[in-house]
């Protein structure tokens, strides 16, 4: 049953400093391509934020910098700092971020097709130490019973299957706080739904922390807490899921609620947006 908590599993009341605290970075690629322009959020301790924009905002270079990834693409944080649990994890090997608690599924799945189900799994946990990763299984098996169902190799798994797998393959890691890059991408719409459940469900259930990622900015703030908008590498509003939802340029840009002249932020140039916001 769902009753496994992974250790230093969020308990929302816990603390009011902020889990995860991202302040004012950079970010440069190959030492001449900036990225980010002083980017700062917070991520709760248990809560659920999401990071929402267009294609080339910055939203993926963002959990790229939390998780050390950008050091596999030559790319670095070059000013301000990241903080998690009150320590700073700017520019070290992703292998020691993921000791320290986080885990990143990334865009893509990324999943070993070539393992299967149960390997990819066990990969997750690669590394625990202790004795607990076949009841941890069974807990995962528990939020995916299709992932149960087929324990082939995991490259003949359905798209939205292998979207489970790499969710599941994440939990393996006991993580105190997850990154989500896209889980809807490439997912039919009843499986989108399916997996934002299970993402809302690991958050309220067992209290992992999330920072999302992702194109629907609908589905991503009827689950959140907290969200920010990006823009060209910059922070240009913030808020609480409720108010994001009832802004009217959120609506107009984001969730096609602006009515016949306000449609689609394409409409309107970069700038005019960013005044209105700042």
């Amino acid at each position: 049953m769902r009753n496994a908590t992974p250790p230093g599993a969020a308990d929302k009341t816990a603390s009011a400093q902020p889990l995860l605290s991202v302040n004012n970075i950079e970010v440069v690629y190959n030492d001449v391509i900036l990225v980010l322009h002083g980017v700062s959020i917070e991520v709760p301790q248990g809560s659920l934020v999401a990071l929402l924009g267009p294609n080339g905002a910055g939203k993926s270079t963002i959990l790229k910098s939390i998780s050390g990834l950008l050091l596999t693409e030559d790319g670095k944080v070059t000013r301000g700092d990241i903080e998690f649990e009150g320590k700073k994890i700017s520019n070290i090997d992703p292998e020691k971020i993921v000791r320290k608690g986080i885990f990143q599924v990334m865009e893509g799945r990324r999943i070993i097709e070539d393992m299967t189900v149960l390997e990819n799994l066990r990969l997750g946990a690669f590394t625990r130490r202790d004795k607990n990763v076949k009841q941890d299984i069974e807990m995962v098996y528990d939020y995916f019973p299709r992932l149960r169902e087929r324990n082939g190799l995991a490259g003949y798994l359905s798209g939205g299957e292998q979207q489970m797998l790499a969710i599941g393959r994440a939990m393996m890691a006991r993580p105190k706080m997850m990154l989500l890059d896209e889980p809807s991408m490439g997912l039919s719409p009843l499986l989108v739904k399916e997996v934002f459940e299970i993402i809302r469900n690991l958050n309220k259930e067992l209290g992992i922390t999330i920072l999302l990622v992702e194109q629907n900015a609908r589905l991503a703030l009827n689950i959140a807490d907290y969200g920010y908008i990006l823009e060209s590498g910059k922070v240009m509003l913030d808020g609480t899921a409720d108010e994001l939802m009832n802004n009217e340029d959120v609506k107009a840009f984001y969730l096609g609620g602006g009515g016949e002249e306000r449609q689609s932020f394409k409409n309107l140039k970069s700038y005019k947006r960013r005044k209105r916001w700042i």
